[in-house]
């Protein structure tokens, strides 16, 4: 009996580290955190689709985005430096008391992808 709930537990922990892998490594994916409010960091994977950028949070069962945080109507209220070479953007308006961390290059990405919006889409690009 213990030697199989031993392997149950050993199986999904293989499951849940292989889709983190899985998640980092596909194509189109950035690492980063996200904090909603005044909650501490979360590791995540965010994706590009479809006018949203989805966060999927590194660890856990589920294969659907936690977070969906549409490109039209995002306003980018500051950006700062955290340390380890990791980069904070805060947004307000509709998206108010999210933050996303993520290194420089993945900054650099995702302003450019809030920067190609189309030119019916309300942008505020702190």
């Amino acid at each position: 009996m213990v030697a199989t709930v031993v392997t149950f537990l050993v199986l999904l922990a293989a499951l849940v580290v292989l889709r983190a892998l899985m998640l980092v490594r596909s194509r189109g994916s950035v690492p980063c955190r996200l904090r909603v409010g005044d909650r501490a960091w979360r590791s995540g994977v965010a994706r590009y689709a479809d006018g949203e950028l989805h966060w999927i949070p590194l660890l856990g069962v589920r294969l659907r985005p936690r977070h969906a945080i549409a490109r039209r109507g995002l306003v980018v209220s500051a950006r700062r430096e955290l340390g380890d070479g990791l980069y904070a953007v805060d947004f307000g308006g509709s998206t108010q008391d999210v933050s996303l961390a993520m290194s420089a290059d993945a900054l650099t990405g995702f302003l450019a992808w809030l920067e190609s919006a189309p030119p019916s889409a309300y942008l505020d690009v702190a």
